[in-house]
C-alpha cells in the first residue's frame, strides 16, 4: 500500500483532468480470471478448502502444514516447539513462498522481489503469533494481529524499511485470502439466517455515511470526484471502494491516495477504540463484533479489532464467545458493506458520464460495472461455507467438536491466523505516518465527519436495533 504524494493542493475544487494520469481501468473479462487478485484469493482458498476436504474424507488432515505457534508460558516451552517442528516450518514456508510467488508471475508483479520480501513478513509474522500466544500477552487481551500490527507501525516509522521490500506487503491479498478462509469455518445455514440482517444494517449505514462525507466534501469546496471517493471509501471497505470508485469517475490520480491515506488513519484509531468502548460498556462479543463491522473502515483493520474483543469473552461480565465477534464482524463488513463497492461503483460512474462529464462523448457505463466492480472473494467466501456446510451436515454435534473440527476446522482456522497475520503486519510496515500529513485539512474534515456519524449509527443498529441478533448469534 504505497501512497502516491499529491501533485495539487487536495482541497483545490478545479475540474479535475481526465488523462493519462487518471485511474488506468483494471482488466476486464477473461482475463481478469488470472490477472486480479481477487480471483487469484478466490482460487487459491477455495484450493486450499478442497485439499483439506479432501484429505479430511480420506482420513487424513492438513494440519501437519498448518502448523502454528502453541500457548506457552515459558521460552524452554516455546524453543522446544519451534525445534520440534522446524520442518513443518520451513515446509509451510515453502509453500506460502512458491503459491505466492507464482500468483505474482500470474500479476506481472515482480516476483524477484517479492521472495526476499515475503521472507520478511513470514519471520515477523511467527514472531508475532509466538509473542500472542504467551500466557502474559493472553492475560492482557494482546492477540497476534494486533501485536504484528504495532510491530509493522514500529519498524516503519522509526526504523525504516527499504521501499524495494513493500512488494511483498500485499495487505489486500493476503486480508482477502483470509476471508475465504474464513468462510470455510462458517456454516452456509448462519450466514442464510443473519445474512439479511447484515446487508440492512451494512447498507443503511453505508448509504448515511457516503451521503454525509460527500455533501461535507462539497460544502468545503472538494472538487465532485474527489468527494465521491471519499465518500466511498468511508461507506464501504475503504482501500477497495476507493480505488474502484475513483476509476469509476475518472478521478485523478492522487484522489485515491488521500482517501486510502485517511482509510488508514481511522481503521488505526478505531482498532484500538471501538474494542475499549465495547469493554466499557461490556457489550457481549457478537454486538461489540457488529458495531467493529459496521464502523471500521478496513477489513484488515476490522478483523483485528474483532478478534481482540472476542479475547475478551467470558472475562468483566462480557458474554458471548471469540467466534461470535469474529462472525459477526464479518457478516456485516462481507456480507453486507462490501457488496456495494460494485453499486457504488456503477452508480457513481453514471452520475459522472450524464452530470459531470457532459461536454465528454466517452462510452457511457455499462451494467457490466457491477460485476466488474463486484469483490470476487465473496463469492470464493460464500462458495467455501458451502463446501464445508456439505461436508459436516449431518454430523452430531459430539461428533463435530470430537473429530471434524480438529481435523478440518483447526487447520483451515491457523491457516487462515497466517494470512491475517501477514495483512497486518503489511498495514504497519507500510504506514508511513508522515505521509499520513500529507492528505490535508478539508479532506479530513470531511471525512471525519462521516467517522463521527458512522460509529454512532452503528452503535445504535448494533446494539439498540438489532443487538438481540447479534448477542445469540450461533457459530460452530
Amino acid at each position: 500500500m504505497n501512497f502516491d504524494r499529491p501533485s495539487e493542493n487536495p482541497g483545490s475544487s478545479a475540474a479535475p483532468s481526465i488523462n493519462e494520469e487518471t485511474v488506468a481501468p483494471s482488466p476486464t473479462g477473461w482475463r481478469e480470471l488470472w490477472s486480479k487478485e481477487d480471483w487469484w484469493a478466490v482460487w487459491l482458498g477455495l484450493g486450499i478448502v478442497a485439499a483439506a476436504i479432501a484429505l479430511f474424507l480420506g482420513g487424513s488432515s492438513l494440519s501437519w502444514i498448518a502448523v502454528a505457534p502453541a500457548k506457552w508460558s515459558d521460552f524452554s516451552h516455546l524453543a522446544g516447539h519451534f525445534s520440534e517442528n522446524i520442518w513443518r516450518y520451513a515446509a509451510q514456508f515453502a509453500f506460502f513462498v512458491t503459491v505466492f510467488s507464482l500468483i505474482a508471475l500470474a500479476m506481472r508483479r515482480n516476483a524477484g522481489a517479492f521472495i526476499p520480501s515475503f521472507g520478511f513478513v513470514y519471520v515477523l509474522s511467527a514472531a508475532a503469533l509466538a509473542a500472542g500466544n504467551w500466557s502474559q500477552a493472553q492475560r492482557y487481551n494482546l492477540e497476534p494481529p494486533l501485536l504484528a500490527l504495532v510491530v509493522g507501525l514500529i519498524i516503519s516509522n522509526l526504523i525504516g524499511v527499504p521501499r524495494w521490500l513493500d512488494e511483498g506487503f500485499r495487505v489486500e491479498f493476503y486480508i482477502k485470502l483470509g476471508i475465504v478462509l474464513l468462510g470455510a469455518t462458517l456454516p452456509f445455514t448462519l450466514i442464510i439466517w443473519a445474512g439479511p440482517v447484515a446487508i440492512l444494517q451494512a447498507s443503511m449505514v453505508s448509504l448515511v455515511t457516503f451521503f454525509v462525507i460527500f455533501f461535507v466534501a462539497r460544502k468545503l469546496g472538494l472538487n465532485q470526484r474527489l468527494a465521491a471517493v471519499l465518500g466511498a471509501g468511508g461507506a464501504v471497505c475503504g482501500v477497495s471502494a476507493s480505488i474502484a470508485v475513483a476509476g469509476a469517475v475518472r478521478a485523478r490520480k492522487e484522489d485515491p491516495p488521500i482517501a486510502i491515506t485517511l482509510v488508514v488513519l481511522w481503521a488505526i484509531v478505531l482498532i484500538f477504540a471501538l474494542p475499549l468502548v465495547s469493554r466499557t460498556l461490556h457489550l457481549p462479543t457478537g454486538v461489540g463484533g457488529a458495531w467493529i463491522g459496521t464502523s471500521e473502515f478496513a477489513d484488515a483493520a476490522g478483523l483485528a479489532a474483532a478478534q481482540s474483543y472476542g479475547g475478551l469473552a467470558g472475562t468483566e461480565g462480557i458474554t458471548g464467545t471469540t467466534e461470535q465477534a469474529l462472525t459477526s464482524y464479518t457478516l456485516i463488513e462481507v456480507i453486507g458493506r462490501d457488496v456495494w463497492i460494485g453499486i457504488w461503483a456503477f452508480a457513481l460512474a453514471l452520475i459522472s458520464v450524464t452530470k459531470w462529464e457532459k461536454s465528454e462523448v466517452n462510452a457511457r457505463p455499462k451494467a457490466g460495472q457491477i460485476w466488474e466492480r463486484f469483490p470476487k472473494f465473496v463469492l470464493g467466501f460464500l462458495l467455501a461455507s458451502i463446501l464445508t456446510t456439505f461436508v459436516v451436515h449431518g454430523h452430531t454435534l459430539r461428533d463435530y467438536n470430537s473429530a471434524v473440527k480438529p481435523s478440518l476446522i483447526a487447520p483451515l482456522t491457523a491457516l487462515r491466523t497466517w494470512a491475517f497475520t501477514f495483512s497486518f503486519l503489511s498495514i504497519g510496515l507500510t504506514t508511513r505516518f508522515r505521509e499520513l500529513a500529507s492528505a490535508g485539512r478539508k479532506p479530513f474534515l470531511a471525512f471525519t465527519a462521516g467517522v463521527v456519524v458512522n460509529v454512532i449509527l452503528g452503535y445504535i443498529l448494533s446494539v439498540k436495533v438489532f443487538g438481540h441478533y447479534w448477542a445469540s448469534l450461533v457459530t460452530p
